[in-house]
């Protein structure tokens, strides 16, 4: 029965251990008893000098994600993998994930991609921001908060002489 298994590496060797065990098993006539290798990672957008990048993010640095059917000969080719430390859970026997964590780790909840984007930008509080879209475009303020989930941030701009909290998106802003 295929399981999902997590496997601890070397923090930063993730995708060469994928690469090693894919070899490994193909070497040692192992196909059959893994399907899937998974280094979980997410896109972030992330703004630097007014414009948006997307870059690759592990989310679970330091392990991998195996999907395959456990007896003595693939955990013996997946143990003895360059970069592998071990699999999670028991010394003697790995323990699998449930259904609930693999959707969880994998991010599915009904698909079957293992990407995800979130947007992060360079902002700290009290820095001046200028509102390039929107109501407020042209006002310039000053961010009391930042919600890096939403996206959003809370800047203080000056509407009749008065310090007003407006939310704005990270894309409606641009640094002073």
């Amino acid at each position: 029965m295929f399981r999902w298994y997590v496997i601890n590496t070397y923090s930063g060797h993730e995708n060469k251990v994928k690469q090693n065990l894919e070899h490994r098993l193909v070497s040692l006539g192992q196909q059959r008893a893994v399907r899937q290798v998974i280094v979980p990672t997410e896109s972030v957008s992330e703004v630097k000098d007014n414009q948006k990048v997307t870059v690759e993010k592990r989310t679970m640095p330091g392990y991998v994600l195996v999907n395959m059917q456990l007896d003595e000969d693939s955990w013996g080719v997946v143990r003895g993998t360059p970069g592998v430390t071990g699999f999670v859970g028991s010394e003697h026997k790995p323990v699998p994930l449930s259904a609930s964590e693999v959707d969880r780790l994998l991010r599915r909840s009904g698909e079957t991609t293992t990407t995800a984007t979130r947007t992060r930008a360079e902002f700290a509080i009290g820095e001046s921001v200028k509102v390039v879209s929107g109501p407020l475009s042209d006002f310039s303020g000053e961010i009391s908060e930042i919600n890096e989930d939403a996206g959003k941030l809370k800047v203080l701009v000056s509407i009749f002489g008065r310090e007003t909290p407006v939310e704005v998106g990270f894309d409606q802003v641009k640094k002073l």
